[in-house]
């Protein structure tokens, strides 16, 4: 029978304190061999195991403690139930130190996975219509021919606040989709270089939310990744994801004319 994502959950405990049959072993470690997620459960229990085992300090009670401690437990029949508190009483505080932490850096990695995500979606995107035979399914005539064209093809209007200029033209915009939503990409030129502005509504994502940098007006994410510097941004409720291999202090200077007026 196949073991099922609940009970080999329920299982991850008793298997690494030997209270599992050798049957139950077996059938647990064929299912995380095959299921990432419950490996990942099994690693972060071992985890939380060796921090409660072995990483907490150890400091010897002072005296007056031990003494106040051994007046509380023999002075009557009734107080010895106290005494089974301590180890209680230990274990919880090891739980108030160690767990956070741990908590915490589980969070962290979660969300540096979803960033890294959120940039390799753009730099694909940028990549699909720089390399496309037919990267632009709109010529530019300028910003006001571009935008219109998206109407009807999206489920919201993009605003784009820098239309080109002649050393940063307009080339022209496309379909695309970032993550699990329709984009517009918006093309510009500098030089050699393709530079690509998607546009998509912002809800929903992973938005970082460290390390940001001053773009214009906006507070930005910027990074640089296979040779591409992608910054993501917010603004009215649409997110915004420039792409290019240009330099990228140039790129940055570029991405602050997208700088929401006012």
């Amino acid at each position: 029978m196949t073991l099922s994502c609940r009970d080999a959950r329920s299982r991850i405990v008793d298997a690494q304190r030997g209270r599992l049959a050798a049957d139950d072993r077996r059938e647990l470690a064929a299912h995380l061999a095959g299921c990432a997620e419950c490996a990942h459960e099994d690693a972060a229990e071992r985890l939380l195991s060796d921090a409660l085992e072995h990483r907490l300090p150890a400091r010897p009670a002072s005296a007056a403690l031990r003494e106040r401690m051994a007046r509380v437990t023999v002075a009557t029949p009734r107080s010895r139930w106290r005494g089974a508190l301590v180890p209680a009483l230990a274990a919880a505080l090891a739980l108030v130190v160690t767990v956070p932490p741990l908590l915490y850096r589980q969070a962290a990695t979660r969300r540096d996975a979803a960033t890294a995500a959120m940039v390799d979606e753009a730099v694909a995107d940028h990549l699909r219509i720089a390399q496309a035979r037919r990267p632009l399914e709109i010529e530019s005539g300028g910003v006001h021919q571009v935008r219109p064209w998206f109407e009807g093809r999206l489920d919201f209007s993009p605003v784009v606040p820098f239309g080109g200029d002649e050393t940063v033209p307009l080339r022209g915009g496309a379909l695309a989709y970032f993550e699990d939503r329709r984009a517009a990409a918006f093309v510009y030129a500098l030089r050699q270089h393709t530079i690509t502005l998607l546009v998509f509504r912002a809800e929903g994502l992973p938005w970082p939310r460290t390390d940001p940098v001053r773009v214009g007006r906006l507070e930005a994410y910027r990074t640089q990744t296979r040779g591409f510097t992608v910054i993501l941004w917010r603004a009215s409720g649409l997110g915004y994801a420039l792409v290019s291999d240009a330099d990228p202090t140039e790129l940055t200077q570029i991405a602050a004319r997208f700088a929401p007026a006012g």
